[in-house]
């Protein structure tokens, strides 16, 4: 059994037709489909049932391609590790980043990233920190910067801290508070607030902080995207609750100062189980 035959079967079970496979391993149908049938004679098992409009992958395939992707990954960690100890550092690295990263110049470290350490690909995933975690600890993703509350520290993931700061009020320049320099959150009690969903790590600083003033606030907008909630606040429909540092100097908004504002920790999280060369080689370059 060789790893392309693995390699054609996973293609194959991915892609529900040879066609499609084969273009995705760049070979021509018919040697994809001779390899599969003497994969299948030294198996004893059909593998994948199909007729000539349909391809479905057997019980039998099943179990075998999920083998297979596990040995694959194998062949080519180790391929890339062998790399490593002779200084080649190649393969994958992907870091996941959250709307709101304010302390880490992410384009600056991956262009000395890359001059370094060309040979490597790149993938940046935009997300929450909850879902970075998750990531980071099933060995999915490499880093991630988070931000979080600061009750809550990460959770299953090695850390450092990179920054702390305290929210500002978000306001249309037209809002009749525009003016102030400071303000409480007993001043916004009667506010419509736009926020990231109930439930996200970018809201629950927020929540907290209302909470703990024995206070509640109306969330009638909930995004995900840093843009959207400053064009609803721009528009003087909502207020929001942001790190200064993602508000753009405009004359549309105003950022007001809270004295008993939500306070915000970022961090850089990774997996210190069997790092990848080019993860240690991208968080060696962030430490240094």
């Amino acid at each position: 059994m060789e790893l392309q035959q693995m390699r054609y079967a996973v293609a194959i079970a991915d892609e529900r037709s040879f066609t499609r496979a084969a273009a995705r391993c760049h070979v021509v149908q018919s040697a994809l489909s001779h390899q599969i049938a003497a994969l299948e004679r030294e198996l004893g098992v059909a593998l994948f049932a199909r007729s000539s409009r349909r391809v479905e992958v057997t019980s039998a395939g099943e179990a075998f391609v999920a083998a297979a992707r596990e040995s694959l990954e194998a062949a080519e960690r180790a391929s890339v590790e062998a790399a490593a100890a002779v200084g080649f550092v190649r393969g994958v690295l992907t870091i996941g980043m959250i709307p709101t990263v304010t302390t880490l110049d992410l384009a600056g470290a991956l262009a000395e990233f890359r001059e370094a350490y060309p040979q490597v690909r790149v993938r940046v995933r935009e997300g929450s920190s909850d879902e970075f975690m998750a990531s980071i600890a099933a060995g999915e993703m490499d880093a991630a910067v988070l931000g979080l509350a600061e009750a809550t520290p990460p959770r299953g993931v090695a850390w450092r801290e990179l920054h702390r700061e305290q929210l500002v009020a978000v306001l249309s320049e037209d809002h009749c508070s525009a003016s102030r320099s400071r303000m409480a959150l007993a001043d916004l009690t009667d506010e419509t607030f736009v926020d990231f969903p109930a439930g996200a790590p970018g809201r629950a600083q927020s929540d907290i902080a209302f909470s703990a003033a024995g206070l509640r606030r109306d969330v009638a907008f909930e995004v995900m995207s840093i843009e959207l909630m400053l064009e609803i606040v721009r528009r003087n429909l909502a207020v929001a609750l942001l790190s200064p540092a993602v508000v753009p100097g405009d004359s549309g908004l105003r950022t007001v100062s809270l004295d008993d504002g939500p306070r915000r920790i970022e961090y850089l999280a990774w997996s210190d189980f069997n790092p990848s060369p080019a993860a240690r080689a991208f968080l060696d370059g962030l430490r240094q």
